[in-house]
């Protein structure tokens, strides 16, 4: 069997967690392939160290001294090694980096170096391979990320190395420019080296003992959830659910390789397992809730809108023409909704109002804006009658005012619309019927 391993910034924030991680690696010989992030916060109030670094970069680009800003990141690089005891040196890659700032080698390029620094630190530490993940990952000259490249690439060059620690969040565009994923892509590449080594596990290590049922911002320590499929992930991701990058199922998806959340300050909890199917029934109706704030919502009237073949087509088509992608579209036999993100739509939505009468020629535009959408997840869902029931009584009790209202065909989620002053009200609402009473 082998494992692939993947430890968030918050784990490999000092020498002490250094400690933790590399205790944890070895306690088990399976766990063959190590990923980590750059450095974390370290206490409440400390700054990351891929944070530093987009401020370090922005000085060099804006031809100002970064030296202070570059010295405070050498400083916590030295701060780790010295508290391990290694007998590493790091000045020849500074030395580099700040070569490259001066000549404005991009700030993807200035992001990747804090997993790139991370990762020589945990080989030498740990006595593995160091593998760059410039030299792996691979992106196309569109910056889109060549999954069949990486995989032939990545899966030849695990073969020969029977352990090794590759850096996550970073990959090469075709002339060997640095390439970053999004943010909390170390993550993806995880789930990269998971599927190129075949791995029996992804084990994504964090500051948590796995994937909780809500936002603990929100619910004051709310349950954990011992094992959800990948759908039932996917959709919680999606509405803003942290611990894992949504992107990162899909390469262990199409293996069907589990992954296994773990916090590395409690390495004995069994943690959240994330699998493909399963027969385990859910402790509650519900697996998750999950929700993001700053929406608006498109209303749309036409009489006999229903009848009017291509309408839809032609209300899509205003939001397309101006870059605008949408969430949901709930509509009725006069009416069409279509909700959208705030922030990308105001500065356009007099031009997609124009386009929408031109095009679709509607008899009413209505626009309200600051709503949140909620998705509530479960599996459990679709056996259970009643679910949309008491979501909708337990809002009504905190007089929450619904706005809309979306299940899909799969009856995995329900999605409601609230106003954005009532997502928290709504959440604990929804958290204590399903999960508190659990009737």
């Amino acid at each position: 069997m082998s494992k692939v391993v993947k430890f968030g910034g918050s784990s490999l924030a000092s020498a002490e967690q250094f400690q933790k991680v590399a205790d944890i690696i070895r306690s088990d010989p399976e766990r063959r392939y190590v990923v980590p992030s750059a450095p974390g916060k370290r206490f409440k109030n400390d700054t990351k160290v891929t944070d530093m670094l987009y401020a370090c970069y922005d000085l060099a680009e804006a031809d100002q001294d970064f030296e202070q800003a570059f010295s405070a990141i050498e400083a916590r690089y030295r701060e780790i090694i010295e508290g391990l005891n290694l007998a590493v040196s790091l000045e020849g890659e500074f030395e580099t980096i700040r070569k490259n700032f001066r000549e404005k080698a991009g700030s993807n390029y200035a992001a990747s170096r804090g997993e790139y620094l991370n990762g020589i630190i945990l080989a030498a530490y740990l006595g593995f391979t160091f593998i760059d993940a410039a030299d792996v990952v691979c992106f196309d000259n569109e910056g889109t990320f060549d999954q069949d490249k990486t995989n032939k690439l990545l899966s030849a060059r695990l073969a020969e190395s029977e352990y090794a620690v590759i850096p996550g969040f970073y990959g090469a565009m075709p002339d060997g420019a640095v390439k970053t994923f999004s943010r909390g892509g170390s993550d993806i590449t995880g789930s990269i080296v998971a599927k190129a080594a075949q791995a029996d596990v992804y084990e994504n290590w964090t500051d948590v003992s796995g994937f909780l049922v809500a936002d603990p911002c929100i619910i004051p320590n709310p349950k954990r959830i011992d094992v959800i499929t990948y759908r039932e992930l996917r959709e919680l991701s999606y509405m803003g659910a942290g611990v894992l990058h949504e992107d990162s199922i899909f390469p262990v998806r199409q293996e069907n390789i589990p992954i296994n959340i773990r916090n590395t300050n409690a390495p004995g909890d069994n943690g959240t397992w994330i699998v493909g199917s399963t027969c385990q029934k859910s402790k509650y109706v519900i697996t998750g809730i999950a929700g993001k704030k700053g929406f608006c919502c498109v209303n749309i009237e036409k009489a006999k809108m229903n009848g009017e073949v291509g309408f839809g087509r032609k209300v899509l088509e205003a939001f397309e023409e101006n870059g605008i992608s949408f969430e949901h579209i709930p509509s009725g036999i006069d009416t069409l909704t279509v909700f959208v993100h705030q922030d990308e739509f105001m500065e356009k939505e007099q031009k997609v109002a124009s386009y929408l009468y031109r095009v679709a020629q509607p008899d009413a535009i209505e626009i309200e804006a600051d709503l949140a959408l909620i998705a509530v997840v479960g599996r459990g869902m679709k056996s259970t009658r009643g679910t949309a029931g008491r979501i909708f009584s337990a809002l009504a009790h905190a007089n929450v005012n619904v706005k809309m209202i979306d299940q899909g065909s799969s009856e995995l989620n329900i999605i409601i619309g609230v106003a954005n002053e009532d997502f928290e009200i709504a959440i604990k609402a929804i958290y204590d019927i399903f999960v508190l009473t659990n009737l």
